[in-house]
C-alpha cells in the first residue's frame, strides 16, 4: 500500500507543475473612441452665440505665469495691520514735520489707547517696544499747531485715542481721617509702601519695626525719611509704614514717596519743596532683567566650564 500512495503522489506533482501559478486576469476591451464633428452649417441661434463670445473679452489672455499680488506690503509679516499703521501715521509725520508746533503742556490733551487695548483691536502680537514707536510719532504729530492741523493727520490720531473724557479721570485727593492720619501709597520698581502719617514726636516704625532695624545701610534709613528731612518736620510727625516686595533699596524709595503724599495732605503747601526735592514724582525707572547665560543683566561670566 506504501508502494502504491508514493506512486500516485507522483503522479499528482507533475500534474501541479502544469498548472499556471497566476491568476489570469480578465482584459477588458478599451472604450470606443468618439469623434467630434463640427457643423458647417450655422442657424440663427449659433451666429447669436458667436456674436456674444467675441463681445465677451477673456481676460488674462497670452499670459503663461500669473500670481497673486497682496493688497498690501506688509501681507507677509507677522503684523500686517500694525505695520500698515506705522507706515501711514511715519508718512503723515513725513509730509507735516514743518509745520509749526506748540508746547507739550499747550497740546491737546489725548487718552492714549494702552498697549492692552491695541492688541485686542487688531488680534496681532504686538511687542511693546513696536507700540512706543508708534506713539511716540503719534504725540509727535498731536504738537502740531491745532489750528493748521490738516484733516488726515486729525483723523489718524483719532485711531490712537480711547472712547473716555480724559477731564473726568481726576485722581482722588488724601485727606485727613477723624484720627488725625493721612494716608499715603508709594511705588518703586517691585515695591509699594503704604504710610499712615499722623501729628506726634518723630517715632517711624516700619512692618511693626524701628528704622534703624528695618534697614541696615544708611543709605536706605535717608531715604525713607527723606521727605521729612527735606521739609524739617522729622521730629513733627509719626510715621507707621507697611511695605512689601522688592529689595530694601526699592522698598526706601517706595516709603519716600508715600510719605510724601501723606505730608501734602497736612501741609499743602509744602508741595514745592518736595517736589523740589524729588519726592513726590515716581521714578518709574525698572531693573533690567537678567539674561540666561549672563551673570547679570549684561555682565558674561569670566570663563565658561566646558
Amino acid at each position: 500500500m506504501a508502494t502504491v500512495s508514493n506512486a500516485m503522489r507522483h503522479l499528482r506533482c507533475p500534474r501541479q507543475l502544469a498548472r499556471p501559478q497566476w491568476r489570469q486576469h480578465a482584459w477588458k476591451l478599451p472604450a470606443p473612441l468618439f469623434i467630434r464633428t463640427l457643423k458647417t452649417a450655422t442657424t440663427h441661434d449659433d451666429a447669436t452665440a458667436a456674436d456674444l463670445m467675441e463681445s465677451v473679452q477673456m481676460p488674462y489672455q497670452g499670459v503663461t505665469h500669473a500670481r497673486t499680488v497682496p493688497a498690501t506690503p506688509s501681507y507677509f509679516s507677522r503684523q500686517p495691520q500694525f505695520n500698515d499703521l506705522y507706515i501711514r501715521i511715519s508718512n503723515l509725520l513725513t509730509r507735516y514735520h514743518h509745520l509749526p508746533t506748540v508746547a507739550p503742556s499747550e497740546a491737546p490733551q489725548v487718552p492714549w489707547t494702552k498697549l492692552g487695548e491695541m492688541r485686542a483691536q487688531m488680534g496681532e502680537p504686538i511687542k511693546a517696544m513696536h507700540y512706543q514707536k508708534v506713539i511716540r510719532v503719534a504725540k509727535r504729530l498731536n504738537l502740531i499747531e491745532p489750528s493748521l492741523r490738516p484733516v488726515e493727520v486729525k483723523a489718524a490720531l483719532q485711531e490712537f485715542a480711547r472712547d473716555i473724557n480724559p477731564f473726568l479721570n481726576m485722581p482722588n485727593p488724601i485727606t485727613v481721617d477723624k484720627f488725625g492720619r493721612a494716608v499715603g501709597v508709594g511705588k518703586r520698581k517691585a515695591s509699594t509702601a503704604r504710610a499712615f502719617v499722623v501729628e506726634g514726636s518723630g517715632e517711624v516704625l516700619v512692618n511693626g519695626r524701628p528704622l534703624n532695624e528695618a534697614f541696615g545701610r544708611v543709605h536706605d534709613r535717608e531715604s525713607a525719611v527723606w521727605a521729612l528731612t527735606a521739609t524739617e518736620r522729622l521730629d513733627k510727625y509719626n510715621v507707621w509704614v507697611l511695605v512689601q516686595g522688592g529689595g530694601t533699596t526699592g522698598q526706601a524709595e517706595a516709603i519716600t514717596l508715600a510719605v510724601a503724599k501723606a505730608l501734602v495732605a497736612h501741609e499743602p503747601a509744602l508741595k514745592t519743596a518736595l517736589r523740589k526735592a524729588g519726592c513726590i514724582t515716581r521714578d518709574p525707572r525698572t531693573v533690567e532683567r537678567k539674561k540666561h547665560g549672563h551673570v547679570k543683566a549684561r555682565k558674561m561670566p569670566a570663563w565658561v566650564k566646558r
